[in-house]
């Protein structure tokens, strides 16, 4: 059902890589202040919201970071 094609949708070429700045660049994704972690808290504190516009509000912050 399912076929796997381990091919990049956009080819590169990485002439020079630079590990800092990829350290960098993942920290901001996925670090402690990145923006997975804001994602998912302000989705998190949707549920602890008293009315639905709040919900709805925290809701769309969460899905938009």
């Amino acid at each position: 059902m399912w076929t796997y094609n381990k091919v990049l949708q956009y080819p590169i070429n990485i002439k020079c890589p630079n590990p800092k700045l990829a350290k960098f660049i993942i920290s901001q994704y996925g670090g402690p202040d990145g923006e997975l972690a804001a994602s998912l808290r302000y989705l998190s504190q949707r549920f602890g919201m008293p009315d639905q516009k709040s919900k709805a509000i925290l809701n769309d912050i969460g899905t938009e970071e």
